[in-house]
């Protein structure tokens, strides 16, 4: 029986499908899959014969972000990186993407989700934003760079789920669909953006993304010192217990003082 491929991609005219297909694992982002998009990536972002991508998944995720099992197997948290720049993750694809989510997008999900430039999704997607439970920093820019209020901001980063349904009411959601109308509501999208001028497209796409809210440098430098900022060993334990489907036993911090003193913005 043939080996059942982690990616696949269709066309539909100047429009490219991409599915993650992992649904054994929920799309997890193991190496092949992550060297796969970043493969995939880079030929759509050169093809002249292609303008528009979506973004999906197969099975009942889009995606659960890190493959844990294999992070712990590597002893490298977050992942192998692809042996090639992956441009959708650099920021270097002037194309748009378009988000299809059929299920869950958990942690590495979820921000694939979010580098998308349109988003359609199915009722009863749950997203989290997984940071706050897998590092020593949660994703405390996501819902800035979202524009979202302060409080659902905090919700985010601080690892509260998401439905779809509240996604759709706070607007980081586009439509909200039946299962059976995603691919073909994502679609429509694609068709309207392919009645639009190349240039426009492609500069109105740019120009918003310049326009999103960004991460001052100084908070970046506060964010990067934050990460080193408790026991590493949590780091690690987070991961275990998630796929050995227990519950955590964190230490802390290696010492209890430096609860109380938390790099500052200053400093």
């Amino acid at each position: 029986m043939p080996r059942m491929t982690v990616l696949e991609t269709e066309r539909h005219g100047q429009i490219l499908v991409v599915r993650m297909n992992r649904p054994e694992r929920l799309n997890a982002l193991n190496h092949e899959l992550r060297s796969r998009l970043a493969e995939t990536w880079t030929a759509f972002r050169t093809d002249p014969e292609l303008e528009v991508a979506i973004f999906t998944g197969a099975g009942r995720a889009f995606c659960a972000g890190e493959d844990m099992k294999e992070s712990l197997a590597d002893g490298a948290p977050g992942g192998r990186r692809p042996p090639i720049e992956d441009p959708f993750m650099s920021g270097a694809l002037e194309k748009p993407v378009i988000a299809a989510v059929n299920g869950f997008a958990m942690g590495g999900g979820f921000m694939l989700v979010e580098r998308t430039d349109l988003r359609v999704a199915v009722r009863g997607a749950v997203f989290e934003v997984s940071e706050a439970k897998r590092w020593l920093l949660g994703g405390t820019n996501h819902g800035h760079i979202a524009n979202l209020p302060y409080p659902v901001a905090m919700e985010m980063a601080l690892g509260f789920r998401f439905t779809a349904e509240r996604f759709h009411e706070v607007g980081f959601l586009n439509r909200l669909v039946e299962p059976e109308a995603l691919l073909e509501t994502a679609l429509e999208m694609g068709r309207h953006l392919l009645t639009l001028p190349p240039a426009s497209r492609v500069n109105t796409v740019h120009m918003m993304r310049q326009m999103r809210p960004r991460v001052a440098p100084p908070l970046e430098r506060l964010a990067a010192r934050l990460h080193d900022h408790g026991a590493k060993s949590d780091l690690m334990e987070s991961r275990a217990a998630f796929a050995e489907k227990r519950a955590p036993r964190f230490k802390g911090w290696d010492d209890p003082a430096d609860r109380h003193r938390l790099p500052q913005l200053e400093d």
